[in-house]
């Protein structure tokens, strides 16, 4: 009892250097015991294997959901690692599994629980082993999951991802589960050590959270307001990412383009966009996703007239049918996107433009989802991401009447992909025999060791599988081949003609990343870490002085 008190005392004076960022949460700890690093602890897998005494602890992150999630994955990496814990081997079994979760979907709710299933016996026959579930879900159901799922160690929200470490520690000590959730956001989690999982390509947020009231979205209520980051800090981390190697950068928000609302600037995210365009050495910047209701010409010449900045974008309609987008609380009409699109080509003929739709939010009839294909007739997207409706608890849309049956949400589903499938495939062949500098990218293509081909991203962000050929034998992820496009299929684009490959810096540094893998790349911003800090320099004996 009096070592669990003491354990206590230290876990206290813990949580107060980790919120200070002064020093690191392990190194707070006098006893070696309470490292993630230096625990001495006999733990049998689920197959018989035991750790060896001394080991360091080893994490999982699975993330589910959007771009945001995957940011802040890197942020839960980058933290756990500064507090001394190793990505786990592919195939092995984690001391931490760290599910970050998403609550767009019902399926999602499935799915976390599904999983969380197949873990209890492994971690009931693994001793030591912890499960934290953060995310969307986590925020929205809160102690829910811990009833639900009693072998979850730590539930933490979508404000507090920093907490992590702490909080894995507390269970440990306490020997039960810690639920914490907060309500607002505690630091903007761009000022968190990140994983970064790309050498050479990097998200960058620059708001969190969404002011928008949306009838069928649970997001503002888990993300809360928006908040944004100052332009300066922003530039700062995206120069850090370009000095280390980064070639391409994407800017993340709820609503990317109602950045600046916050600090009284409506035109300040065209403003940033340029001054991405300064960066020396930054090469592709993209963003997403915008909102419509805020989407303003001043973006649209910042996109034409900014040079790195690719003439793609990604735009929801969510629906066509300016009744439904009145009960989805969409603050705009089919006419203003459309002319968005207008605009957007007239400036930039070669933008490649996506999209989201719902199929079968409630009260929407036959007609309603003509005038949906319709727009989509009109708009000519690259591709679209279709979603079937689903309830979601807490959400307007949940209790509204008409609920459409799910055999007519699905039958429309399928004559809606059908048409997109047919758009895409006709705007793909248009790219045949065009010259296209592609980025050679990781796990692009599934099939790539199949078909011996390299895989990347053209500007427009279409997806070209290219030929290995002898001149491309040697391109590295992260470095330019220039091709020309052979054969168009609805969702990718094959170029056999390879004519050059360009030696990129983020060549060098996905390189370099192979030959010495590191434990993370955190971009502080200059703002201390969370972790053990770096040990001082030894202090020059007399003889040694000059």
């Amino acid at each position: 009892m009096r070592r669990q008190r003491r354990c206590r005392r230290r876990l206290y004076a813990i949580e107060c250097a980790t919120f200070r960022y002064g020093r690191g949460w392990e190194s707070a700890y006098p006893c070696s015991a309470m490292t993630a690093t230096t625990q001495t602890v006999t733990t049998q897998g689920a197959e018989g294997a035991t750790t060896t005494q001394g080991a360091e602890r080893t994490y999982e992150v699975r993330t589910y959901g959007c771009q945001m999630n995957v940011h802040d994955s890197e942020r839960l990496s980058g933290l756990l690692e500064d507090a001394g814990y190793v990505r786990a081997a592919e195939g092995d079994t984690p001391d931490v599994v760290v599910f970050n979760t998403c609550a767009v979907r019902e399926n999602a709710d499935n799915r976390l629980y599904g999983n969380l299933g197949h873990l209890r016996p492994i971690k009931m026959a693994r001793k030591g082993m912890q499960i934290a579930v953060g995310g969307c879900l986590a925020q929205k159901d809160q102690g829910e999951i811990v009833r639900r799922a009693p072998w979850v160690d730590v539930v933490f929200g979508t404000h507090n991802i920093g907490s992590l470490p702490v909080l894995l520690e507390r269970a440990r000590i306490a020997e039960e589960a810690q639920v914490e959730i907060k309500e607002s956001l505690e630091t903007f989690p761009s000022t968190l050590p990140s994983r970064r999982e790309s050498a050479y390509a990097a998200w960058v947020a620059i708001s969190v959270g969404c002011n928008n009231t949306c009838t069928f979205c649970i997001v503002p209520s888990l993300r809360g307001k928006e908040k944004d980051r100052r332009p300066g800090d922003i530039l700062s981390e995206v120069r850090t990412l370009v000095d280390q190697g980064v070639l391409e950068i994407t800017l993340l928000g709820q609503n990317v383009n109602t950045y600046g609302v916050e600090f009284g600037d409506r035109l300040a995210f065209g403003k940033l966009l340029r001054a991405c365009g300064d960066v020396e050495g930054l090469e592709r910047v993209r963003f997403t996703s915008p909102h419509p209701a805020a989407f303003t010409d001043d973006v649209i010449a910042a996109m034409a007239e900014t040079p790195n900045v690719m003439h793609q974008l990604h735009m929801p309609l969510q629906s066509g049918s300016d009744r439904i987008l009145k009960a989805m609380r969409r603050s705009y009409r089919s006419e203003r996107y459309l002319g968005i699109i207008e605009r957007v080509r007239a400036a930039m003929p070669d933008a490649a433009i996506s999209t989201d739709i719902i199929v079968g939010f409630p009260g929407e009839t036959e007609e309603d989802f003509q005038q949906t294909l319709e727009v989509v007739r009109r708009s000519r997207f690259a591709n679209a991401f279709t979603f079937q409706y689903s309830i979601r608890p807490g959400t307007p849309a949940a209790t509204m009447e008409d609920q459409v049956p799910k055999a007519v949400v699905q039958e429309r589903y399928e004559r809606l992909v059908a048409l997109q499938e047919e758009i895409s495939w006709e705007e793909n062949k248009k790219q045949v025999g065009r010259t296209l500098e592609v980025l050679v990218a990781e796990g692009e293509g599934r099939k790539d060791d199949a078909t011996h081909r390299l895989s990347g991203r053209a500007a427009d962000n279409r997806l070209v599988h290219l030929a290995a050929s002898d001149v491309a034998a040697d391109a590295r992820p992260g470095d330019m081949v220039t091709v020309e496009v052979t054969y168009a299929a609805p969702h990718h684009l094959v170029a056999d003609k390879v004519l050059s490959v360009r030696r990129t810096r983020a060549g060098d540094a996905w390189e370099a990343r192979q030959a010495a893998p590191q434990r993370g790349s955190a971009v502080s911003l200059g703002m201390p870490t969370i972790g053990r800090p770096a040990p001082l320099p030894a202090e020059p004996s007399a003889c040694s002085a000059v």
